[in-house]
């Protein structure tokens, strides 16, 4: 049971005639229990005579702070009644000046460690008496809560004793006249029971040795740490910093101040670092203190491209390395960079760790490793070369990379991208034109905020351009600069903000379709500056090479595709002649072509996305307007069927499939290029607008990619204004 909750058993069943009017309730505070009233002070009051009796003394004073006149002929009635139940002197009352000499101590006090308001009305109450028997006082501080209570509501009270403590703490003193911190006692009155008044420091039992003693050893305890933890028992304030806290936290677990053990684990929180996040987490484990365990291990999993490159890594054992390299969480941009910390880890001390190479090398994703890496860097290694277990895993890397056919059947946890923390989707708005402008900028949609960013710019401009995602990179390939068809292609790394080219196609490709499957990018169809194209090549982004792919039944340019169910779709697109409504489908395990039903109207630029088995056609050109209507295909029962239409008509546009929602953005209404954007709700069949791009955007590539804190990594938002509808 809390503290709060047996104080408020204990004196609601002891004093009930002391407390019929009240109204409050009790709670856990810094120093002990503190009070929120509703309307009337006898609970304050009890508590306070029950103060004066634990002090033994002799005169008492109690300050009482209110919010309102309230007329304290309440608070004195209240406290009578207490004295009389008690049987303890008499009380009178003067009323002083909210500023008066005599309330500043009162005053500072309370304003420290309460809410109190630095205005309104004060009074004194001194309390008189005999001193009770001192074997009563013990009796009573064994077998009752006493805490010195601030009320929070309608007053704020505190006791001051004149000429008395609490607790007296000294240390044992060597010869040279030095504290020696691992021994304290302490002495004086009989102590607070840990649990009423959150202090902890001696807790008295009947059963305990240490009941009868006057003196208690405390041992492991940091005797700066102890003195810092006694003022906060008085003053209800401690300042933690980085000098203090790796002793305040163990002196406060120990003697159970769990107010001040959480107040320096949300210190340590603040202060995560890669150099220290790894000393902090073992720390916090060898304390118990598992938020901060939490926190700090999810720091060094998100941060451990940083974190790898300490000291504190390299001094790891080996079962820390291996649950930190093992988890599906760890944030990084390659696993050629899990390779190398488990390297430097091995070689830091290589006699006693060689042994644990094979172990670790198998949470390393091998096969998501770059040709060039695993043959360069990899395969060279000589502790590598002479392990049998590591030259298995070698070897099922290549053959990962030999066999992109059977990438979809090779599939292990290995092969698998891990997904850390926080990790999100956006959709990414890459090039387009407008008027007469091609652009090379580029913005990024975040669907939670509905707003849009800029991110780095393209190497170069690219309209007409295929953008995919694939993995934790952005590829776009071909278009066109305003100059001439383009068949060259680079991707975007979020986690840097920029842009590097890769190897161009085969082919110079604008208006093309493009899609990734299994590890590949497919480019399909387009036109080459001379004619419309039907051919389709497939990149590897393992071994960056371009290859050559069943060609299509129909020259298409201005075609989508998409992805569903293991199959590659073709849809619509212009032949030189006709615009089209066929569909095609590539199945890649059986590498032909078949067609599929046509679609009800011609399409040419349309917006193609996939959700849930379904493949969803919307916009586009028939050859006489653009379109704001949409169909789906149900691959199960092989028919297609309307949906709602679009607030806008849109060609040259893209869609993207966001949770289990459309998304279309840009293209061309026939008159001018959009920035508007909408979203299509599949279950309730319905477009609603969100906010619109920041650049109008024609011939636009758009796609969804999962991204980690992608706002801070690209800098300062520029947010556009929300679209008014």
């Amino acid at each position: 049971m809390c503290p709060a909750a047996t104080i408020r058993k204990r004196v609601k069943s002891e004093t009930s005639t002391a407390i019929s009017c009240y109204h409050g309730d009790i709670h856990d505070g810094p120093v002990g229990a503190y009070i929120t009233m509703d309307a009337n002070f006898t609970f304050v009051a009890d508590q306070l005579a029950r103060a004066y009796f634990f002090l033994q003394g002799n005169r008492v004073q109690i300050f009482s702070i209110r919010r309102s006149n309230t007329p304290s002929s309440i608070m004195l009635l209240a406290v009578q009644r207490c004295l009389i139940l008690f049987h303890i002197g008499t009380c009178t009352r003067s009323n002083v000046p909210r500023r008066h000499p005599s309330t500043e101590l009162a005053c500072s006090k309370i304003a420290s460690s309460t809410s109190s308001p630095r205005t309104g009305y004060a009074s004194v109450f001194t309390i008189e008496g005999p001193p009770p028997n001192r074997q009563d006082v013990n009796n009573y501080c064994l077998s009752r809560y006493a805490p010195i209570v601030h009320s929070l509501g309608w007053v704020h009270s505190t006791c001051i004793l004149q000429d008395k403590h609490l607790l007296c703490v000294t240390s044992s003193v060597g010869r040279g006249g030095g504290a020696d911190p691992s021994t304290v006692y302490t002495t004086g009155l009989a102590q607070f029971e840990s649990e009423a008044a959150g202090v902890g420091a001696v807790t008295r039992r009947d059963d305990m040795a240490e009941r009868a003693s006057r003196e208690v050893e405390l041992h492991e305890v940091d005797v700066t740490a102890l003195k810092l933890l006694v003022d906060y028992a008085y003053t209800g304030g401690i300042l933690i910093t980085e000098d203090n806290v790796q002793v305040l936290l163990p002196a406060s677990s120990l003697l159970q101040i769990h107010s001040v053990r959480e107040a320096c684990c949300e210190f340590l929180m603040k202060q995560l670092h890669p150099s220290n996040c790894l000393g902090i987490r073992t720390f916090a484990d060898a304390h118990a203190c598992e938020e901060l365990h939490k926190r700090s291990h999810k720091y060094a999993l998100q941060n451990f491209q940083e974190v790898m490159n300490t000291e504190e890594f390299l001094l790891l054992p080996f079962s820390e390395v291996e649950e930190l390299i093992s988890n599906n969480q760890l944030n990084i941009a390659s696993e050629e960079k899990v390779f190398l910390a488990v390297l430097n880890w091995v070689k830091h001390c290589v006699e006693d760790r060689v042994q644990y190479i094979a172990k670790l090398l198998s949470h390393v994703r091998l096969p998501l490793m770059s040709r060039d890496f695993l043959m360069s860097t990899v395969d060279t290694e000589l502790l590598v070369r002479e392990s049998p277990e590591c030259k298995e895993l070698l070897l099922e890397a290549m053959k990962y990379h030999l066999l992109p056919e059977q990438r979809s059947v090779l599939v292990s946890e290995r092969t698998s991208l891990r997904r850390p923390e926080g990790i999100k989707n956006y959709v990414f708005a890459i090039g387009g034109g407008s008027l007469f402008a091609i652009h090379s900028e580029c913005e990024v949609y975040n669907p939670r905020a509905d707003r849009w960013f800029a991110i780095a710019p393209m190497n170069c401009r690219r309209s007409r351009s295929g953008v995919t995602g694939l993995g934790r990179m952005l590829y776009v390939v071909g278009g066109y600069d305003g100059a001439s068809d383009l068949a060259t292609a680079e991707c975007y790394n979020p986690q840097l903000n920029k842009w590097a080219p890769i190897t161009s196609m085969g082919t110079k490709r604008s208006c093309l379709g493009i899609c990734s499957f299994d590890g590949l990018v497919y480019a399909c169809g387009g036109y080459d500056g001379a004619s419309c194209l039907n051919s389709l090549e497939r990149y590897d982004p393992l071994t960056g090479v371009w290859s050559s792919c069943p060609a299509m039944n129909t020259r298409r340019r201005y075609c989508r595709v998409a992805v569903v169910d293991n199959c590659i779709y073709a849809l619509g697109g212009y032949d030189s002649t006709n615009y089209q409504n066929s569909v095609e489908r590539l199945d890649p395990r059986e590498g032909r072509w078949t067609n599929m039903p046509n679609m009800a109207s011609r399409r040419s630029s349309c917006g193609v996305a996939t959700v849930d088995s379904i493949l969803y056609c919307i916009g586009g050109n028939d050859g006489t307007m653009c379109m704001a209507s949409g169909e789906r295909f149900d691959v199960r029962k092989n028919t297609w069927e309307a949906i709602a239409p679009m607030h806008s008509r849109r060609s040259t546009h893209e869609v993207v499939n966001y949770e289990e929602s459309l998304i279309a953005l840009g293209g061309n209404d026939g008159s001018s290029s959009l920035n508007s954007v909408e979203c299509f709700d599949i279950a309730q069949n319905k477009w609603s607008i969100v906010a619109s791009m920041m650049t109008r955007r024609s011939s636009v590539g758009a796609s969804l990619l999962e991204c980690f804190n992608l706002e801070l990594l690209v800098g300062p938002i520029q947010s556009a204004p929300r679209a008014i509808v």
